[in-house]
């Protein structure tokens, strides 16, 4: 083969069945569930980890759509605002109009799905930064679930949606609905991403959109639909903090993105793009709600979350970093 063949040969953009760090990750949740179990009795209880897995359902469904966003170059800080406003509508109309449980489900995804969309048709048709976009429309989200609060909480929301939620109703073998449902989205989204051309052109245009635009890869296309199924997920995360009962207050959703943000980037998938798997995103938010739930059952203050998951995302991207500086030096 000559060398101008071999220059020529593109950069593979395609995941292994499974990477590094999602063996790593692995191995720190089974050393962490470990420890727990030695630390708590109560730990390994089928209520404390059905409880972990309603927590982390919600994470792991938009992280699903996130580490899509991430993989292109992009992200998107606006997910908790828009679960805000899928709430606060949905919640409304199933207390209101006795919203049915197929209805209120598509209602959220429609509105999840039109957020989405003004955020991807901002971002590839105006080519302005993700970052500048879904930081605007954050702050327009909040403002626009605000007024549909009008200055009060959405309570004695009848349980409709329970079959998504936490309890006994939404569970199936012992194991919370909503769970089942974000390892069936990751599962289609991982063979999506690994298996399918345009799945893999997401990491073609990580990887450098100009060189795929020029391949002929549909970037415009593929960013708007990136940040629409984003907002489809969010739309049914909204479906599963409603099913979990309780009121919806005017600060639901705040902090959510990051918690969102945190699994994807914990999970390996590079915050330069090009790079990642949905199975490290399920992964890294099984490890953010380990470490939560830790916390709690350990009687730690609250803040120590926040403290180790940050550790564990600056250990993440200081390992994407050295990653990436290895490979250009090859």
């Amino acid at each position: 083969m000559s060398a101008a063949a071999t220059t020529a040969r593109p950069r593979r953009v395609t995941a292994r069945a499974i990477e590094g760090q999602e063996l790593v990750l692995l191995g720190v949740l089974a050393v962490l569930w470990l420890v727990l179990s030695f630390a708590v009795d109560t730990f390994f209880t089928a209520s404390t980890l059905q409880d972990l897995m309603a927590a982390v359902a919600p994470v792991a469904i938009v992280g699903v759509g996130m580490t899509a966003i991430i993989v292109t170059g992009g992200i998107d800080v606006s997910v908790g605002s828009a679960v805000a406003v899928a709430m606060v509508v949905v919640g409304q109309l199933v207390r209101d109009s006795g919203l049915g449980f197929l209805p209120a489900i598509a209602v959220a995804v429609v509105i999840g799905a039109a957020l989405g969309l003004v955020n991807g048709v901002i971002v590839a048709y105006g080519r302005v930064h993700p970052i500048i976009v879904t930081f605007a429309t954050l702050n327009l989200y909040r403002w626009l679930a605000f007024q549909i609060f009008g200055g009060e909480e959405v309570n004695n929301i009848p349980g409709t949606l329970a079959a998504l939620g936490g309890g006994a109703e939404g569970r199936s073998f012992g194991v919370p609905n909503a769970f089942l449902l974000a390892v069936v989205l990751a599962a289609v989204m991982w063979a999506y991403m690994r298996s399918s051309p345009t799945g893999r052109h997401l990491y073609a245009i990580g990887n450098d959109a100009h060189a795929a635009r020029l391949q002929g890869v549909r970037v415009t296309r593929r960013l708007v639909s990136v940040y629409v199924i984003t907002g489809v997920l969010v739309g049914l995360a909204a479906v599963v903090f409603i099913g979990g009962g309780g009121r919806i207050g005017q600060a639901v959703g705040t902090g959510f993105e990051l918690q969102v943000i945190a699994a994807v980037v914990i999970g390996g998938t590079s915050i330069l793009g090009g790079r990642g798997t949905v199975l490290g995103t399920v992964l890294g938010a099984l490890l953010v709600g380990t470490v939560s739930a830790a916390v709690t059952l350990l009687g730690w203050p609250s803040e120590l979350t926040a403290l180790f998951i940050g550790v564990f995302i600056l250990v993440a991207v200081g390992v994407d970093l050295l990653r990436q500086r290895r490979r250009r030096s090859l």
